[in-house]
């Protein structure tokens, strides 16, 4: 993590946000430290926007505190809160050229005009803009320079927070990719703390230092991006942050140190893995083992794996840099293997194989819908 210490610069202490009788924000509890890149991921009406208003202040929170850089924001309005947002609709003023738009908020707060001109041409040299787009109309630019413009007037306050939502979420594949790497440079360049509301889990997985999971007004799980993804909390976690696999399994022992369980179909000497692959809130009794489709391989004549399933090849999805397959059980279980791309394809449809994966890369969930 770039930039960053322990000490919180944003601490949210059980928010609830209630719309009448709808109940947007379940108690939800957030520490951010300073210089920290954090992403608020999660389904639509998750209550991810409604937390980014109610640090914004565009909102007043039902119950609950928000305190930034130790500061008690109660009653402090939007525009006294040392926070800026970037929206997914840019609304950079149309009459306005670039210079006079990333200086608009110095403008207001009657900073002298030689005082704004020197800040817009760090916030321009900060952002890798031309000198010459400043005195251009921001219809005059690329979609991708119009975003640079509105990070550059977000920035050029020196907000202790920089609140992003879905900045990028409107570009085409290419240009979201570049300004993703600038996102991620500005972020390493200027140490601001960054709160980043986005819908594409790629984007959280690349840029965050930690990835909040929410899921109707409650966050799930808030960790690493690996810890996300390679032990996530539930099945939803599971399912929301990547394709996986998940296999009913039964748990007929858990020890100090081991646990051991049985499934269905699946080959294992032992029947058992370490305590430390398996969630806190696994007991005995049913669960599921979590595997990502990455960590499963085909396992060849004479080959072995410490787990194994027979399947039938059912599907092939290329998708350039790798190879998706779907294969199915005797069992009744749907796989999803993933191999790093190549021309000549090592499974077809409608072929039996045996499909196996390490220990190392099993994480035992509660049982329960996803």
């Amino acid at each position: 993590m770039q930039n960053m210490n322990t000490a919180p610069i944003l601490q949210i202490e059980d928010i609830h946000k209630d719309y009448g009788t709808y109940q947007a924000l379940k108690g939800v509890s957030l520490s951010v430290r300073q210089g920290e890149f954090i992403a608020l991921v999660g389904p639509s009406g998750c209550g991810k926007t409604t937390l980014l208003k109610q640090i914004a202040g565009f909102e007043d929170a039902t119950s609950g505190r928000i305190s930034i850089d130790g500061r008690d924001m109660a009653g402090v309005p939007a525009a006294q809160r040392p926070t800026s947002i970037v929206f997914q609709k840019l609304a950079l003023f149309p009459h306005m050229t670039v210079a006079e738009n990333i200086g608009f908020p110095l403008k207001l707060r009657k900073v002298v005009p030689a005082e704004i001109a020197a800040r817009v041409n760090e916030m321009i040299a900060l952002m890798e803009l031309k000198p010459i787009y400043l005195d251009r109309l921001p219809r005059a630019l690329s979609g991708g320079e119009q975003q640079r413009v509105a990070l550059a007037r977000s920035m050029i306050s020196s907000p202790k927070l920089l609140l992003l939502d879905e900045p990028l979420s409107a570009l085409d594949v290419k240009l979201k990719k570049v300004l993703q790497s600038e996102l991620k440079r500005l972020h390493r360049s200027v140490g601001v703390t960054f709160v980043h509301v986005t819908h594409d889990l790629e984007e959280a997985m690349m840029l965050a230092d930690r990835i909040c999971v929410m899921r109707a007004g409650h966050i799930l799980q808030l960790g690493e991006p690996a810890d996300i993804y390679y032990r996530p909390a539930d099945a939803f976690v599971a399912g929301f942050i990547g394709e996986t696999n998940l296999l009913p399994v039964e748990i007929t022992r858990r020890g100090k140190d081991r646990v051991e369980y049985r499934g269905t179909g699946i080959a294992d000497e032992t029947g058992a893995i370490p305590v430390r692959f398996i969630a806190d809130q696994v007991g005995t009794g049913q669960a599921l083992m979590n595997v990502r489709p990455e960590l499963i391989r085909r396992i060849g004549p004479g080959d072995k794996a410490e787990c194994s399933m027979n399947a039938q090849v059912t599907e092939i999805f290329t998708k350039g840099g790798t190879v998706q397959y779907r294969a199915h059980t005797p069992e009744g279980y749907d796989l999803a293997i993933e191999i790093q791309g190549t021309s000549d394809l090592p499974m077809r449809v409608g072929e039996d194989v045996r499909l196996g994966w390490a220990k190392k890369d099993i994480w035992v969930l509660p049982a329960g819908a996803a």
